[in-house]
């Protein structure tokens, strides 16, 4: 089985993934059992990434396995040999292969050919791990995923794949961006299909009024700077303030622009969650790989 979207998990296989993150995460270092002992994890990465690398690659050696880098110097994708031919062979060396690329069409085709399962670690429509940590992080908040949360910002991957997962769960979302910047008709397609589609508006004190947490991500992706000026203009008014928010729970899955999408005071008060989230990377991907071989 392959996560490509958050969506190619059902329902009940999402919640089995978050029960055995939070199970594996109740052991102490050190004393972690090792289920996945003497297997290899290849991670592809055309883009860089603090969370993304450090999470699985300490993940795999709690959970008693390893882990390769192989960065863009490392591996060609697409350009040095077909991406067909890539998954074949590391599917001969690794048990598990990650990647982090910009095309998703690239992680599709990497799923259709290799014999292991691979893990999408960020395309620019998806983001399905990040969203495990991010409905992770809000049950150990709140105890529940029964919460109304506002995402306020720009309707990218990392939004994308939150929609589909609060459509799986009892989250309650609406979604805040300026007009021209919301979320695909598919991926609304998508979780009307999985349980409903978000609230979507383009005011960010009616999205938040009623919401229990906030959340909010860069403006200007990776791959987008030419764009900058641009959104800079689009987003004016949607930045995450002490006054918009009040004394809400805050999240932002990092590496955040601060004084842009979020105030510094915002992100360094007791109001951020994001710590706890960017913890939870590791945890909720040590889930997703123990349950992949079960």
């Amino acid at each position: 089985m392959n996560l490509l979207d958050i969506d190619d998990l059902t329902s009940g296989e999402l919640h089995a993934v978050l029960d055995r993150a939070v199970a594996l995460r109740a052991d102490a270092p050190g004393e972690t059992p090792s289920p996945l002992s003497e297997q290899t994890l290849a991670m592809l990465f055309e883009k860089p990434s603090t969370r993304t690398r450090v999470s699985f690659e300490t993940g795999m050696t709690r959970l008693g396995g390893h882990a390769i880098f192989l960065g863009p110097e490392d591996i060609h994708l697409g350009h040095g040999e077909p991406i067909r031919d890539t998954a074949r062979a590391i599917s001969r060396y690794a048990d598990f292969l990650m990647a982090r690329v910009f095309d998703h069409a690239d992680v599709v085709e990497l799923g259709e050919y290799a014999t292991v399962p691979v893990i999408n670690g960020l395309t620019d429509d998806a983001h399905p791990c990040q969203t495990l940590a991010d409905l992770l992080t809000i049950r150990d908040h709140f105890g529940t995923l029964d919460v109304d949360v506002a995402w306020v910002g720009d309707g990218n991957n990392v939004c994308q794949s939150l929609v589909l997962g609060a459509a799986m769960t009892d989250l309650d979302l609406t979604v805040a961006t300026p007009e021209g910047y919301g979320i695909d008709d598919g991926v609304r397609e998508r979780a009307s299909g999985l349980g409903g589609a978000p609230v979507e508006t383009s005011d960010p004190a009616a999205a938040v009024a009623d919401a229990d947490l906030v959340y909010t991500d860069v403006w200007v992706s990776m791959g987008e700077e030419d764009k900058r000026q641009e959104k800079l203009r689009a987003f004016e008014g949607f930045q995450l303030t002490q006054e918009l928010v009040g004394d809400r729970p805050v999240m932002h899955c990092l590496p955040a622009h601060r004084g842009e999408e979020i105030t510094d005071d915002l992100l360094e008060s007791d109001q951020a969650l994001v710590w706890d989230q960017a913890e939870n990377r590791m945890h909720a991907q040590n889930g997703l790989l123990v349950w992949l071989t079960e």
